[in-house]
């Protein structure tokens, strides 16, 4: 429990025990579950935490309250990762009221073994409630990342609570604002939270940006992460691009899969390539060792793909496929794509690849393909330099 000023507590949690984040996204650094109790007048805590560590957090919001009644528990996002602990609130609060909108209800309901509607307020678009000093107004902010999301803004105070929008992995150690660390992990986990879990939404993401942009904002208190006070154009800007698909860098990435080191051999000659005419930046990653999620995550922020695959049952890699299979379901658009294959006998993942690519939207893919016979030779050498010339060129222009 930290105090943070301006009768506004931090009453989340970190957790580094956690390995998966949804029991998919593995969690490096692991994550935190924010939570924030304004004591003002009227009381009011905004979201809980996972329920892993609802005892702490029971414990610390009644510290913070000070022998205070719990007012209000304005609830912005259903997800368990926050809402877990909402019965427990509401069990050891007896006078409190949930502040939500009627979808949150709905899934209240849903969620727990508890009727919730005699003790829920619903508000609607800029509502507001007043607790003395703070007076919050309500932001709906659909599919940021589930339809029920919505942000709560503190007028007098200037404070953006902003749910899952502006979130990353990563626990925290002691340091609850962006400007007081150097973290050159941030960005990377911030993108691939945004791609992999909110990455769909970009529409959504910046229908709700356009929302808040003209506010005068001093503080955003995410639901995980660091919170900022400062510098908000770093943290926009990428959220900006990663939801308009506009690449942070014009830079390539190889993605491939290899059997036997064959088509590996293929992916460093074209990076050898690549380098010398010029490119910088370059990065390499075998789809066998790499999880699928940091790779959505580079797919979102570079310009060019190359896709260097074997051709495996008449199909694609099973790992390609399924990368492929996840950036259809996230919607990535406004890329280049170049790509090489390796067969022996039946020569067909760049067809398949180039299928299953076409499914995206406003992307292009360089027409010159590669097409390996089970090892490199002089002739598919060549090829290989001329496919590099051809990205170089379409990086470069």
């Amino acid at each position: 429990m930290r105090y943070i000023g301006d009768e506004l507590y931090y009453v989340g949690y970190s957790d580094r025990k956690i390995k998966l984040f949804e029991n998919y996204i593995p969690l490096n650094f692991g994550v935190s579950y924010n939570s924030y109790l304004i004591v003002d007048n009227k009381t009011c805590l905004l979201d809980t935490v996972d329920f892993s560590v609802v005892r702490e957090f029971i414990s610390d919001v009644k510290v913070a309250l000070n022998g205070k009644k719990l007012d209000y528990l304005i609830v912005n996002h259903m997800e368990p990762d926050h809402a877990a602990s909402i019965l427990e609130v509401v069990k050891e609060f007896k006078d409190v009221k949930i502040v939500t909108n009627a979808y949150v209800l709905k899934l209240l309901n849903q969620f727990f073994d508890y009727n919730f509607n005699d003790i829920t307020i619903i508000v609607k678009e800029n509502d507001t409630i007043n607790l003395g000093k703070h007076e919050l107004t309500f932001i709906t902010a659909p599919f940021v990342h589930w339809p029920e999301v919505m942000f709560t803004y503190d007028k007098n105070f200037k404070t953006l609570f902003s749910a899952d929008a502006f979130g990353s992995f990563g626990a925290l150690s002691g340091n609850l604002f962006y400007d007081e660390v150097d973290d050159p992990t941030y960005f990377m986990e911030a993108r691939r939270y945004y791609t992999n879990i909110v990455g769909k939404y970009g529409k959504q993401v910046v229908n709700a940006y356009l929302k808040i942009k003209d506010l005068d904002i001093k503080m955003i208190c995410p639901l995980h992460s660091y919170l900022w006070r400062k510098d908000f154009n770093l943290l926009i800007d990428k959220y900006v691009k990663w939801a308009t698909y506009e690449a942070e860098a014009k830079e390539v990435i190889l993605i491939y899969a290899s059997m036997y080191g064959n088509t590996e051999k293929a992916a460093m000659l074209l990076a050898d390539e690549l380098a010398n005419k010029g490119l910088k930046n370059i990065k390499c990653y075998d789809v066998s060792n790499v999880d699928e999620t940091y790779l959505i995550g580079e797919i979102f922020r570079v310009s060019h793909i190359v896709f260097l695959s074997p051709t495996y049952n008449a199909n694609l890699y099973p790992r390609i496929k399924a990368l492929v299979d996840q950036m259809q379901v996230l919607d990535v658009k406004n890329k280049t794509f170049a790509l090489v294959e390796n067969s022996t006998w039946a020569p067909r993942a760049n067809s398949l690849l180039e299928e299953e690519l076409n499914k995206l939207k406003d992307i292009n893919i360089i027409k010159t393909k590669v097409s390996i016979k089970s090892a490199l030779k002089e002739d598919t050498s060549l090829d290989v330099k001329g496919l590099a010339s051809l990205i170089a060129e379409s990086i470069l222009k």
